[in-house]
């Protein structure tokens, strides 16, 4: 099939395109998993809309005491952003393994967020950072908790004309940590992924816990048991491996060619109480002044 690219210079003349030209048409963020489905047969592209040019989605900017991330912002970015490593390292840490360096200098965050794939390395870290996602479409602006806008393997809640703009991530996470299990080392497909976020009271329980994980089940899943029965407990090496257990038991993995399921169940385990453990070093320090 021939490809039509179109180039719009606004985000009205985005969308009007996409509505034009039908299921056929993808928006183009950085095509970096778009174009490879499109090679691959997985999905049909008969017209592409590149969003490049719309000046501002790239940003990383301050939201009150959190950060506002255009959707445009490459990985790379924020890996390197100080903001985003300070603020939210678990996402800094995702970003840093989406691929290899060419693929990070292209890959965006807003289109990792709408291939909606299960391994996705950003996703479940916004999840565990509680993160909205701002969409732009013909019927005005929504603001969407990201749980909300996952529907499973590469699908989404988003409406046909609909452009993701904004990810916003309304409080600081120091206390975030995100691990990554592959086949390799580098520039590999998730065999599961784990990221975790905590927030301790003036006592040092745990006000809130949120967890989430990859490549376990259709789409990025949240842990809400685990959540639960972490909250208003005093960290420690016990409730992790038992945050851990429950990690593992909510998992609905499928066996393929990275992995077993069985291995992919036990992974999440290990990876849910290494997080844990590194995300609550990274608060207390952040507390305290003292290193992790």
């Amino acid at each position: 099939m021939p490809l039509n690219f179109h180039r719009p210079s606004s985000l009205r003349e985005a969308m009007d395109l996409k509505q034009d030209l039908g299921e056929a048409c993808h928006f183009l963020a950085g095509g970096t998993d778009l174009m490879i489905q499109r090679n691959r047969g997985r999905k049909i592209v008969g017209a592409v809309v590149d969003l490049s040019r719309l000046r501002g989605l790239d940003r990383i900017e301050p939201l009150g005491d959190g950060l506002r991330i255009g959707a445009l912002a490459r990985m790379r970015a924020l890996e390197t952003d100080e903001r985003v490593r300070i603020l939210a390292p678990a996402l800094a840490e995702a970003a840093r393994v989406v691929g290899g360096a060419q693929v990070r200098h292209m890959a965006t965050l807003g289109g990792n967020i709408a291939n909606a794939s299960p391994a996705a390395d950003t996703v479940p870290v916004l999840l565990a950072l509680a993160a909205f996602v701002v969409v732009l479409g013909p019927n005005g602006e929504r603001r969407v908790p990201i749980a909300e806008l996952l529907a499973g393997r590469g699908r989404t809640t988003l409406q046909a004309a609909e452009i993701i703009t904004h990810v916003e991530l309304p409080r600081p996470a120091r206390g975030s940590a995100f691990l990554k299990a592959g086949r390799r080392k580098a520039m590999e497909i998730a065999v599961v992924n784990a990221a975790v976020s905590l927030e301790l009271d003036a006592k040092g329980l745990i006000h809130a816990a949120r967890l989430a994980l990859g490549a376990v089940a259709d789409r990025s899943l949240v842990v809400a048991d685990a959540e639960a029965m972490m909250r208003g407990q005093a960290p420690s090496p016990e409730l992790f491996k038992a945050a851990a257990t429950l990690a593992r038991d909510a998992s609905r993995p499928i066996s393929d060619v990275r992995a077993s399921a069985d291995y992919r169940r036990h992974l999440a385990s290990v990876l849910t109480e290494r997080a844990l453990t590194l995300a609550h070093k990274r608060l207390v320090a952040a507390t305290t002044g003292i290193p992790a």
